[in-house]
């Protein structure tokens, strides 16, 4: 019934993929963030150090 013939540039194409991978890369990283900080501030209600059994070096000369 309909005969729809479609083409689509290898340029667009090009575009879209990148546009999509950007979109994943920063969902990534916003969501990395917003975890790290849920983390922190369930570490400080808890009163968990995470830094308590780190040996730490003196920065003498």
């Amino acid at each position: 019934m309909f005969n729809i013939n479609l083409y689509i540039d290898p340029s667009v194409m090009t575009y879209l993929v990148q546009a999509i991978a950007g979109v994943v890369i920063a969902v990534g990283a916003v969501a990395t963030i917003w975890i790290r900080k849920a983390k922190k501030k369930v570490s400080d209600k808890l009163g968990i150090d995470e830094n308590r059994n780190k040996e730490v070096e003196s920065d003498d000369i």
